[in-house]
C-alpha cells in the first residue's frame, strides 16, 4: 500500500470518526488490509464495498475514498503488472465499468503527486490552468465543472468562515458541491492545519465530511 494513501486514510477516518462520534478503527484495519492485497482492480473494488457496506455510518466517504483506492492503484498495484497496462484493454473495460464511480478528488490527488514530483507547492490557480487546462478550449468539460472554483480563486487568500460561508450562497456545479469547502481549505493551507480543522468544525454545515476530506487532502499532501 502506499504510504501517502495510508496516512491520508486513517487521519482522515480518524478525523471523521471523532466529529461524528463513530469507531472507526474496526474498519481503518479492513481498508488497509484490502488497499495492500495482491488482488486485481476490481476484486479489490468488491471488498471495499463491501467494507463501506458494513459500516455505514463511513457512508459519506465511500467515493472519495474510491479515489484513494485508484491512486494507489496508480502508485503502487500498477507496479506489478506490464509496463503497458494502464493502455490495454482490460484497463480500458475497468475505467468502462467503474466510470460512474469516484469523485474530482482523484484529479486533486493527480495534481498533488505532480507537486511532488515538480517539488512545487500546490496552487489552486496552477491546479486548474496548468493540471485541468481550463482555459483550452478542449477542456471546456473540466471548465464547467470547476467554474465555481475558478470565479472564485479570491476565496484562497480569507479564511474557512469566508469560504464556508461563501458557498452557502452560491449555486456550485453538482461533481464539486460537497468537495467545494475542503479544495478551497487545502489550497487556504495546503498543510495539515488543527486551526482549520477547528474552523471548519465550527463553521461548516457538513463538518464531519469537510473536515474529514480536508484532512485527507492535506496528510496526502504530507511529502
Amino acid at each position: 500500500m502506499d504510504n501517502h494513501v495510508k496516512t491520508a486514510l486513517i487521519a482522515s477516518l480518524d478525523k471523521f470518526a471523532v466529529v461524528s462520534g463513530n469507531e472507526s478503527l474496526q474498519l481503518e484495519e479492513r481498508l488497509v488490509e484490502i488497499f495492500s492485497k495482491d488482488l486485481g482492480f476490481l476484486e479489490k473494488v468488491e471488498e471495499f464495498d463491501e467494507a463501506f457496506n458494513e459500516y455505514p455510518a463511513f457512508e459519506p466517504l465511500r467515493e472519495v475514498f474510491f479515489d484513494l483506492l485508484m491512486i494507489n492503484f496508480f502508485a503502487n498495484d500498477v507496479k506489478k503488472l506490464e509496463e503497458d497496462y494502464l493502455e490495454s484493454d482490460e484497463w480500458a473495460d475497468i475505467e468502462e465499468e467503474t466510470i460512474e464511480r469516484g469523485t474530482e478528488l482523484l484529479n486533486l490527488l493527480l495534481y498533488i503527486n505532480e507537486c511532488h514530483d515538480e517539488r512545487i507547492k500546490p496552487e489552486l490557480g496552477d491546479f486548474l490552468k496548468e493540471f485541468l487546462l481550463v482555459e483550452e478550449d478542449e477542456f471546456q468539460d473540466e471548465f464547467h465543472i470547476y467554474e465555481d472554483l475558478i470565479s472564485n480563486q479570491q476565496l484562497v487568500e480569507t479564511s474557512i468562515e469566508d469560504i464556508v460561508s461563501h458557498a452557502g450562497m452560491i449555486e456550485i456545479a453538482e461533481e464539486m458541491e460537497e468537495l467545494f469547502v475542503p479544495f478551497m481549505a487545502f489550497f487556504h493551507q495546503p498543510k495539515v492545519s488543527e486551526e482549520v480543522i477547528a474552523d471548519l468544525n465550527s463553521f461548516s454545515a457538513n463538518k464531519e465530511f469537510d473536515i474529514a476530506v480536508y484532512t485527507l487532502i492535506a496528510n496526502f499532501n504530507k511529502n
